[in-house]
């Protein structure tokens, strides 16, 4: 058992050789949390002699449980490890793993087959849709989406449809009552259960059959919870069933990273640990192995301001590191390009270039836009775990979409893909109709479907053309209604800017109104498209109709670049919450301004900006080597100029770990508007009233365009050229057909044209 013990300091070795009666370990961020767990583990069947069968260890994904079986396999001397329950390994798997288990075998007591299904998101969706159909409920008006998410709440809350009737408060949740039991009864009748019901059932069935309980707590006498702060009341519950009998109990976890209440997550669970347990004992794991002494300093200086917590301290014995860069922004993009230039910077030191120690964080999706504009821009590769590409996400791609509709009535796969959203009751069968229509014809598909509105009010009306289709009067008025609609935004776009028509198009189709489902990722999906109108906002400039046509020009070309490769050496980007449990050298933390970190809802609901502040521990905390906090003095965010004060989380930081102001004297963004960009290195500053007051000591980076002709182009770096729509520019680089030109107007700036296309010569 030495081997086990070995390399463990003192308050490891202690929670590690702990083994009968409840235990909780604190484990803080980088602290060897993982380490603990499993030589706990190995300890308890080597020098505990407890049977493998008896241990039954939780975990919350599907990776952090393989990883588990993985380290145990390699303690106990296992040449593999087994993915399924062997007789000489203890059980580990998730929640819903564990409960699925536990209900195929006993499927019977709740009326279940044991070969029943489990439903994922799409199922549910398509579910709850025919049963609101059946009972004539308007989806516009009561969002499915919305509904499910509610009945999740109360399913994690374990509130059946029954329970729930007592919390009805408001017209939404009478609607949910009514529609939870219709729900429960059609997956039953399908012999299918969602997610939530695997735990919720469980339980139930564990209340309901005291025998059974008995048997799966003496089966497992002795019980692992990893990520305790995470738990929810249905898994609070579930945990302490099983432990009841013996109390042989150990939980570890943070509460200090208990970011999830969004989705049921009580942090309450851990903190009130010696209360379910009064003769609990408590190991608190502070000594970290990750980071340096300022990192963890800035950290415990945000969290220690939270009152529901268990006091404790990081420290480490590594030697004292770089100073917390905090630096000032003029606005996003320079936020943006500040971060891609010390990237650079830093990548000069190496002899190959390792983007991958570096991690940009954010707080909602939405920020991503720019970062990744401008990463394109400067050439450097990179990666979005947790969400998709901003172009590539579905509201982003159905506005463009639309838009594209717009200027070019021709484009079928655009019209297509709006036709029916929001849903204007033209099915499947009504559009392969109308395209079987357009072939025959020999007409576009926007130009069949105004024949077709267009034919008469009669049914079946053959219009004198071939392949005349029959067309039920009400879906003609929607095919009608949608034609006028597009008509309209032709005539909005005619004398509008596109950040105007945007607007107009999500508030005129009805498409605001159909992603704003009071859901979080309706929330977010609605955030991405007001983004979306801050990007079409640097063609404000541009006369309109001609606006929107660059803006569209544009963002193709940067949706294209979303196809390039994801190499693994790549900056990483993600939210916060997409970061917990990772760690990076290098990590830049963007947006550090009230109302954006912390966010606006904690600065107006009660109790909300405790969870904020552990969300800012959690992002301080993946940093080994060095942190940079960057805010803006002014923000384009969802299709406004924004000038929100600093974070309230920066003046929590004590003077002597942070560098402030540490900006490049000769970053390459000193302009007022975002639209401005790098093109000034180029045809030289008009104005540098904003660059005033940021300078230091130390040489600026400035990043060498790379030498490189593309084979068959006519066009080469350092070319001078004229462009039709944008004039004067010099072309930086050839890559793929594609050109990336710095213009003479700042209001332009830098772009990527595809050559075959793009109104450019040389001169």
């Amino acid at each position: 058992m030495d081997n086990i013990l070995e390399n463990l300091n003192k308050e490891q070795k202690e929670a590690v050789m702990h083994i009968d009666g409840p235990m909780c370990v604190l484990a803080g961020a980088g602290s060897g949390k993982t380490r603990v767990l499993t030589h706990r583990i190995a300890y308890m069947i080597g020098a505990g002699k407890i049977s493998p069968n008896s241990i039954l260890a939780v975990t919350f994904t599907n990776k952090a449980a393989e990883e588990m079986k993985k380290r145990l396999a390699k303690l106990l001397g296992k040449a593999t490890y087994s993915r399924h329950e062997s007789a000489d390994m203890p059980t580990v798997g998730t929640f819903h793993s564990i409960c699925l288990r536990i209900l195929r075998q006993h499927a019977h007591m709740i009326e279940f087959e044991d070969s029943f299904v489990v439903y994922d998101e799409s199922d549910q969706q398509i579910l709850m849709k025919n049963i609101m159909r059946e009972k004539g409920v308007d989806e516009h008006k009561i969002i499915p989406r919305s509904v499910l998410s509610e009945i999740s709440n109360a399913k994690n809350q374990l509130l059946g449809p029954d329970a729930y009737h007592d919390f009805v408060d408001s017209t939404f949740s009478e609607a949910v009552a009514d529609l939870y039991p219709s729900y429960q009864s059609a997956l039953h009748k399908n012999q299918a259960m969602d997610f939530d019901d695997l735990i919720m059932k469980t339980v139930e069935l564990f209340q309901k059959q005291p025998d059974l309980l008995n048997y799966y707590q003496e089966k497992w006498k002795y019980i692992s919870a990893d990520e305790y702060q995470d738990t929810n009341k249905a898994q609070y519950v579930l945990l302490n069933l099983l432990a009841n009998k013996y109390k042989n109990i150990a939980v570890i976890g943070d509460d200090d990273q208990s970011i999830y209440s969004w989705r049921g997550a009580t942090v309450q669970n851990i903190l009130d640990f010696e209360k379910d347990y009064p003769d609990a004992k408590i190991v608190k794991l502070e000594q970290n192995y990750r980071s340096t002494k300022q990192i963890l300093d800035t950290a415990h200086s945000v969290i220690s301001k939270n009152k529901k917590r268990k006091e404790k301290k990081l420290w480490t014995e590594r030697a004292d590191g770089e100073k917390i860069r905090i630096w000032r922004a003029l606005n996003g993009m320079h936020e943006a390009e500040l971060i891609a230039e010390e990237i650079l910077s830093r990548l000069q030191a190496y002899e190959d270039p390792r983007y991958n120690d570096f991690v940009v964080l954010y707080r909602t999706h939405a920020q991503s836009r720019v970062i990744e504009e401008v990463l394109l821009k400067f050439g450097i590769p990179y990666k979005i775990i947790g969400g998709i590409k901003f172009y590539s996400r579905k509201e982003i791609k159905d506005i463009v979409a639309y838009l594209r509709v717009i200027t070019n009535p021709s484009d079928t796969v655009s019209l297509m893909r709006i036709i029916n959203v929001p849903p204007r009751n033209i099915g499947a069968k009504t559009i392969e109709a109308l395209q079987n229509f357009s072939v025959q014809n020999d007409v576009t598909a926007f130009e069949a479907i105004k024949m077709v509105a267009n034919s008469g009010e009669e049914s079946g009306s053959s219009m004198g053309v071939n392949g005349g289709i029959d067309i039920p009067t009400a879906k003609k008025e929607s095919l009608k209604n949608f034609i006028k609609g597009i008509e309209r935004l032709q005539k909005i776009n005619s004398e509008n800017s596109a950040a105007g028509v945007i607007k107009h198009v999500i508030e005129d189709s009805g498409y605001k109104k159909f992603i704003d489902d009071n859901t979080a990722e309706g929330e977010a999906a609605l955030e991405n498209v007001r983004e979306l109108i801050s990007v079409a906002k640097k063609y404000d400039s541009l006369e309109s109709g001609m606006s929107l046509r660059v803006f569209l020009e544009e963002i193709s070309l940067i949706a294209e670049a979303d196809n390039l490769d994801e190499r693994e050496n790549s900056v990483t980007m993600m939210t916060v919450h997409g970061a917990k449990g990772l760690e990076f050298p290098y990590v830049f933390i963007a947006g550090m301004e009230d109302g954006i970190f912390p966010h606006v809802r904690s600065l107006i609901e009660a109790g909300e900006l405790e969870e904020e502040r552990r969300l800012m521990y959690v992002a301080c905390t993946r940093a080994k080597e060095v942190l940079y906090l960057l805010f803006a003095q002014e923000r384009l965010l969802y299709g406004d100029y924004k000038s929100n004060a600093p974070s309230q989380f920066l003046e929590y930081l004590d003077e002597v770990l942070v560098e402030k102001n540490y900006i490049p004297e000769n970053s390459m963004f000193s302009r007022e508007r975002e639209s401005e960009g790098i093109a000034e290195q180029y045809f030289g500053s008009t104005s540098d009233e904003f660059s005033a007051g940021f300078s230091m000591d130390r040489k600026a980076f400035k990043p060498v365009p790379v030498e490189r002709v593309e084979e068959g182009s006519e066009f080469k770096d350092g070319d001078k050229i004229n462009h039709a729509t944008f004039g004067k520019g010099i072309v930086l680089n050839v890559i793929g057909g594609v050109a990336t030109v710095a213009f003479e107007d700042p209001r332009i700036g830098v772009k990527k044209l595809a050559i075959s296309v793009a109104p450019m010569r040389k001169i």
